[in-house]
């Protein structure tokens, strides 16, 4: 059968660099840094003081006080994005047909602070279990699609993907793929995650993955630097409208992006850590490829995991060198993590919209905070150093990869490009 072209019509994001896409896309391009001493709770007993945190939200300029208790903020975040890219997509909710629309959402942990702060009620009391009754709605990762969808009565599929860091970018492949194969017309999906919590980060630190750069937090998200010591735990969500073209053409929506293409792969190789050759993720790259019809040499960007981590950002690099080439020196690869810090299961959504108005806007963004060269990556590529570079771009591909080995990888196209 003949797959149907699908289109990205509608865009929403909440990030710790701005709290809708105007602001979002100012903040990439200046360079902005989301990190902040920690706001949410007291930090001082914890290896890492920092995060990534949102910056003036409030949840009760989007619910009445009521609605608010009844949502865990990853579920308050992916409800803002949500409207935000239905709005910017102007569908009429009127005149759409509902059971061809669906939400697909990605979510690594889901109601992590829900979780926390019911399990410590219940610690600090007298053992009698008085748990709030909606512990189990607010907490589980599925939630978010369903809120989204009985808010806005779109009733094809909805569910969530979990693939750790990897879980918007296979809700997105998941969508299109529902899309070109006729079975919807029109699908929210992203990502959303609220994991700045005490659990969160004692979490994190406790595995040694989070960096500790407590006496210059706005610099310690800092991708390909030989000095890095692990990623910033950041908080958010993106949303993307993906829609069948001639649905999209036939009601004369603007058109952002052709999604064309979509891979997964597994590096079956620790539970935590990327393969150091980065087969899995070179792997990622080429089935992506394949699936969209794009030659290597067509991609002008690529928007990297880049978590900043020791072991992950040279691994990426040696993947990127072995399936580009000598094209490899050509593409303009970035981080835009080392601005909105890591968002986990909402990471490849909102670097998919970084993506997406790099293309657009025909600038990529940069990678903030290098100072030292890694002798261990080649000093051929362009990284993107410290500021954005303008550039025509036709073919951006954007990169994300989870714990547990899960890569997912989604190639952006301009419209008859």
């Amino acid at each position: 059968m003949e797959l149907k072209r699908v289109v990205v019509t509608g865009l929403g994001a909440l990030t710790p660099i701005g709290n809708t896409i105007p602001e979002y896309w100012e903040g990439l391009v200046h360079g902005k840094s989301g990190c902040a001493p920690i706001t949410y709770f007291d930090a001082e007993k914890f290896k890492t003081k920092f995060a990534c945190e949102l910056k003036g939200f409030n949840p009760q300029d989007f619910f009445d006080r009521k609605e608010a208790r009844k949502l865990d903020p990853f579920a308050q975040y992916a409800l803002v994005s949500s409207d935000e890219a239905i709005k910017d997509a102007a569908i009429n909710l009127d005149e759409v047909d509902k059971f061809r629309v669906g939400v697909i959402w990605g979510a690594g942990i889901g109601g992590l602070e829900t979780f926390q702060n019911e399990v410590i009620n219940f610690a600090e009391g007298d053992g009698t279990p008085r748990f709030n009754p909606f512990f189990i709605p607010k907490m589980i990762a599925d939630i978010a699609p369903g809120n989204i969808s009985i808010k806005h009565k779109f009733m094809g599929p909805n569910y969530t993907t979990v693939s750790a860091c990897a879980s918007s970018a296979n809700a997105m492949i998941d969508a299109l793929n529902y899309i070109r194969l006729g079975h919807c017309d029109v699908i929210v999906t992203g990502g959303s995650e609220a994991a700045v919590t005490k659990a969160g980060m004692g979490g994190f630190n406790a595995m040694h993955a989070l960096s500790t750069r407590n006496d210059s937090p706005e610099t310690a998200s800092r991708p390909f630097d030989a000095t890095r010591d692990g990623f910033v735990l950041g908080e958010g969500a993106g949303a993307l409208i993906l829609e069948e073209y001639e649905h999209a053409k036939k009601r004369g929506a603007k058109i952002y992006a052709e999604i064309v293409g979509g891979g997964m792969s597994s590096d079956a190789h620790h539970m935590t850590a990327p393969h150091p050759d980065g087969i899995g993720v070179e792997r990622v790259m080429l089935n992506c490829l394949r699936d969209a019809g794009i030659s290597p040499n067509q991609v002008d960007a690529i928007n990297t995991h880049g978590t900043s981590t020791p072991l992950g950002d040279v691994a990426e690099l040696k993947a990127i060198t072995s399936v580009f080439g000598e094209h490899a020196k050509d593409i303009n690869i970035n981080s835009t993590k080392s601005m909105t810090g890591h968002l986990l299961g909402a990471a490849g959504a909102i670097e998919a919209i970084a993506s997406i108005l790099a293309m657009e806007n025909g600038v990529v963004p940069p990678t903030i905070n290098h100072t030292t060269v890694d002798e261990n990556i080649d000093p051929s590529l362009n990284l993107t150093l410290n500021k954005a570079q303008e550039r025509e771009i036709k073919v951006a591909m954007s990169n994300t990869f989870g714990f547990g080995g899960h890569n997912a990888c989604v190639l952006f196209k301009k419209l008859d490009a």
